[in-house]
């Protein structure tokens, strides 16, 4: 399987600095790739407020697109594209080009996205469609999919940057002491703060996600 990813920067244009944003993406995208390595082509920005990614399933893209989600700061965020697909390389004179169903899925999800978020669900943030050579047997598993990420955005969309910090490393298995420790506060201060955010849910997704690819 191929998953393509395009994401994009929610609101860039009217971001007072739009090239610390770039950098605190880049940075958030970094320390997943150095946490929890799971792309096989990591995002990296194409043009104008754009990224671009390939993943070698489905759960280890939408693991990984949790994580930036939660290591992203506040006043940046992102949508995301998933298309599942084939894709390859298109020559060129001057350089080599990516092309295919996965990318044409993955254009044909962020857009869906755009459409959520000016329609019924302003939090949406992750989209999935699988490519029409994709095998019927997938048409259930992408709708169970979407179901999914809709729920997971709205939690995660809601949270504050320090719930967001503390899921990010519940999700990574690091203790609540320990998050307590980090943030220099106690440890029932962590789990209250978990508890208000709905993060369980969160944690507990991303664990199912990573126990399918395990298996």
């Amino acid at each position: 399987m191929t998953v393509a990813v395009i994401a994009d920067i929610v609101g860039s244009r009217r971001m007072p600095d739009r090239s610390a944003a770039q950098r605190a993406l880049e940075s958030a995208i970094a320390r997943v790739e150095r946490d929890l390595p799971l792309a096989r082509e990591p995002l990296s920005p194409t043009v104008g407020d754009e990224l671009q990614g390939v993943y070698d399933a489905l759960p280890d893209a939408l693991g990984s697109l949790l994580l930036l989600q939660l290591a992203l700061p506040d006043g940046v965020e992102c949508r995301f594209g998933v298309g599942i697909g084939e894709i390859g390389p298109v020559a060129s004179s001057t350089a080599t080009l990516s092309d295919g169903a996965g990318w044409w899925s993955a254009r044909a999800a962020i857009e869906t996205v755009h459409r959520l978020q000016k329609r019924t669900a302003p939090n949406a943030r992750t989209w999935i469609v699988a490519s029409p050579e994709q095998d019927d047997s997938m048409r259930p598993s992408v709708d169970l999919a979407n179901a999914y990420v809709l729920a997971r955005d709205q939690l995660v969309t809601s949270m504050n940057d320090r719930a967001r910090r503390l899921t990010y490393g519940r999700c990574l298995g690091v203790s609540q002491a320990a998050l307590a420790k980090e943030e220099g506060v106690t440890q029932p201060a962590v789990s209250q703060a978990l508890a208000a955010a709905g993060a369980s849910a969160v944690v507990e997704g991303f664990l199912a996600l990573r126990a399918e690819r395990a298996a």
